[in-house]
Formats: C-alpha cells, sequence, structure tokens
C-alpha cells in the first residue's frame, strides 16, 4: 500500500482550476435538467478525510457526481478534493487526462487511502455497476452486492463514513434487468464484468448496453446523512459485516423515507 501522501501520482493530478471550470459548465446544466436538490451537503465534516458511500443510480449517463460534487463545492470551495473512485474502464479512453485533473481516480484500496490521507473527501459506490442497473422495480434498494472494502479502507485510514442516498435517477429510463445470466452465458466475466444490462428507454427503445439511451429528465434528489465514526461506534477493531449491515441500514432507512416522500416516477 501506498504511504498515503498527496505525491501519489493518481491523486496528485486533481487540478482545481479546471474542475471549477467543467462544474461552472456542466453544473448548472446537470442540475437544472434533472431539477437536482441536495440535501444536509454540510454533513461532510469541514476538514480531514471524509469517505462518503454513496447508491449509485442511472445506468451509463449516472448522474451522482455532477449532483454532489458541485454542492460540496460550493459549499466548501475548492481548497480541499473531492475524488471519486472510477472503474479501470472509464480510463482507457482519450478522457482520462481529463477525468484524473477532475479527481476521478482508479478505484483501489490504496489509491483511496493515499487520497483520505491528504485530508480529501473521496466518494465511492460500492455497488458500482451493478448498483447503478439495478432493476427500476427494486430502484429503491441499497445493494452493494456484498463489497465491503470500503468499511476496512474507513478504518484503516481512520476516516468517518458519511452515508448519502440518493433517488430518482433509476427513474431515467426502464431498467429492466442487470442480465447476469447473459454476461455469464457470454463470459464476459474475463472483461471484469458480470453484468450486461437491458433497458427501455429513449430513443432507442430496447437496449442491451448498447445503444445507450438518453436519460428522461426525472427529480433527482440526493441527502447525506450524519458521519459514522466506526471505531467510536464499533470498536478499534470492528466487525466488518457488522458495519456494513449498519451502513446500509442507515442509508435504506433514509430511502424509504425519500420514496415516501417521492408523489410521481419522474416528476418527483
Amino acid at each position: 500500500m501506498n504511504d498515503g501522501t498527496i505525491d501519489n501520482h493518481e491523486v496528485a493530478k486533481w487540478d482545481p482550476a479546471f474542475t471549477k471550470q467543467v462544474i461552472d459548465a456542466i453544473g448548472p446544466l446537470v442540475k437544472r435538467y434533472f431539477r437536482a436538490e441536495v440535501r444536509n451537503v454540510d454533513n461532510v465534516p469541514a476538514a480531514g478525510g471524509a469517505l462518503v458511500v454513496s447508491n449509485h443510480s442511472g445506468g451509463m449517463f449516472t448522474p451522482d457526481v455532477f449532483i454532489l460534487s458541485p454542492a460540496f463545492y460550493d459549499t466548501f470551495g475548492y481548497v480541499r478534493p473531492v475524488y471519486t473512485l472510477g472503474h479501470y474502464g472509464l480510463f482507457l479512453g482519450p478522457t482520462e487526462g481529463w477525468l484524473r485533473r477532475l479527481g476521478v481516480i482508479e478505484a483501489s484500496r490504496e489509491n483511496a487511502a493515499a487520497a483520505l490521507h491528504s485530508g480529501a473527501v473521496v466518494i465511492v459506490f460500492p455497488g458500482g455497476d451493478y448498483d447503478s442497473y439495478r432493476p427500476t422495480f427494486a430502484a429503491n434498494k441499497i445493494d452493494f452486492n456484498g463489497r465491503t472494502g470500503y468499511v476496512r479502507t474507513a478504518v484503516e485510514t481512520g476516516v468517518p463514513i458519511v452515508p448519502t442516498v440518493s433517488i430518482g435517477a433509476q427513474e431515467t429510463q426502464l431498467f429492466l434487468t442487470r442480465g447476469n445470466w447473459l454476461a455469464g452465458k457470454l463470459g464476459l466475466n474475463k472483461l471484469r464484468s458480470d453484468i450486461l444490462p437491458v433497458s427501455f428507454g429513449f430513443p432507442f427503445g430496447l437496449s442491451v448496453f448498447f445503444p445507450p439511451n438518453v436519460p428522461l429528465p426525472s427529480k433527482v434528489v440526493t441527502e447525506v446523512l450524519e458521519p459514522i465514526d466506526v471505531v467510536a461506534q464499533f470498536g478499534e477493531d470492528p466487525d466488518i459485516d457488522e458495519v456494513d449491515a449498519h451502513v446500509r441500514s442507515v442509508m435504506q432507512s433514509a430511502l424509504d423515507r425519500l420514496s415516501r416522500q417521492r408523489r410521481f416516477p419522474i416528476l418527483g
């Protein structure tokens, strides 16, 4: 594991001026399109490392980061970076350099630890693509697919977990199935993918991952919950599964509450 300094090649590439430029250009468009609302962003500690743990929604065009990050920077400024852990596949295209300047770093416990030790905020979506392609009829279920590495990262770096929930993006199209069985038949696990999602939307109708449909303008509400000090609450050597179950329970309760407040799909 790296020594946790800001010289780590991943975290050192964050460019605050470039990040502000992109957020100023894209953030208002995303906020307006999804009528996005972020609640209680000040629950993120104002200083020191913090691990923001969120559900992931919206398939390929998930708006999560471009809704949450602008709210953070609007509140705290561009002094402390927000890093987002991303799948390695994001860095295979021509936008790799831009993504790294925006604070997207390849998902690994080493990179997360380096960023957290530097005092930054790190956003992690433990469920990843498995979560973002969950069927629409299970849209309001917190499901990390058994992944608990985020708890170990928080314990080892001594930072709080900041649970965050979002609702609405899973209504941007009709997500029918993750397609696990189809992915298995085609051997996609060799490409580090165990899903081949099937959805229905605009303008292409039925889509088996491609062609990607345009997200409908569903209202998205994101709520940042109170931080969890894992060591203070569960001890110096906590049961990882117990902590994970608690985090998911807190998030599920909040998501259920947001769901009860939602009157109509898409409209919010």
